[in-house]
């Protein structure tokens, strides 16, 4: 199996990597980067103005090649159009970006690929049962208000998409409020939400808290990640999963709790 993993030199680029090479898959020395940096590692770095003319070439030497996306925000829906006009299958682990357009794009095109918030298979399960939750008991958090906390690396541009997604299920519950507060502090990250030194480069720590009117009542869920590897082999599980369904014929749009039952 081809991938590409886009993203280079990022730390979640090399540990999707990684991850994907301890399941042999075969890593091509190919990546999709910004402008600034030119070569990193033995893989070449394609930049935006340049990348249309060479992937021709790569598309043949590496046939049936998935990408997996770890860019940055901005460049979500840019490289997303890349790959549709050139048929690439991939695995959108970047955050951000219009993700309406995102989902539109690949859904108009049923453009074979993965896209989530969130690639690690535990975190995903919880988001699935909140969302079973809030179908099943709607208003079940009626009168109950939430507040929501999220510490990532200080260099993470942008608003956690799976705080955005458990928000939208424990409102869906009834529960008022859901402003969600980021912390990229490493002072506060450390004081506030216990974040170890030691991972403060790399770290996802999320508290929901939810309160009755008269604060009589608190309930709270929490996950607490540090270091990326979680990641990292739900990403390789993801493309396992892409490559199995396009072999299948079966391609279209999917996300990370279609993976779990896969």
């Amino acid at each position: 199996m081809n991938v590409m993993v886009c993203g280079m030199p990022g730390k979640m680029a090399q540990i999707v990597a990684a991850a994907c090479e301890k399941r042999k898959f075969n890593i091509i020395p190919f990546s999709l980067t910004g402008e600034d940096i030119a070569e990193f590692n033995g893989f070449a770095l394609l930049k935006p103005f340049e990348r249309d003319e060479k992937i021709e070439d790569i598309l043949k030497k590496y046939p049936d090649l998935i990408a997996v996306d770890y860019t940055h925000p901005s460049a979500v829906n840019g490289n997303a159009q890349f790959y549709v006009k050139h048929k690439i299958p991939f695995v959108m682990g970047t955050t951000g970006g219009d993700r309406e357009a995102l989902m539109a794009l690949v859904k108009n095109a049923n453009h074979p690929c993965v896209i989530a918030p969130n690639m690690a298979k535990q975190i995903v399960a919880l988001q699935a049962m909140l969302e079973w939750t809030a179908k099943s008991f709607p208003g079940v958090f009626s009168s109950y208000n939430l507040h929501v906390v999220e510490s990532h690396q200080k260099t993470k541009a942008d608003t956690s998409g799976t705080a955005k997604a458990l928000v939208k299920s424990f409102q869906d519950m009834g529960a008022a409020g859901g402003e969600i507060e980021m912390i990229r502090t490493e002072d506060l990250q450390m004081s506030k939400m216990a974040v170890p030194k030691v991972h403060l480069g790399g770290h996802a720590f999320h508290t929901y808290s939810l309160d009755s009117a008269d604060n009589s009542v608190h309930f709270e869920f929490r996950h607490n990640v540090c270091g990326r590897e979680i990641y990292g082999e739900g990403t390789a599980d993801a493309v396992e999963f892409l490559a199995k369904k396009i072999n299948a014929n079966q391609g279209g749009v999917f996300d990370m709790i279609a993976v779990l039952k896969g």
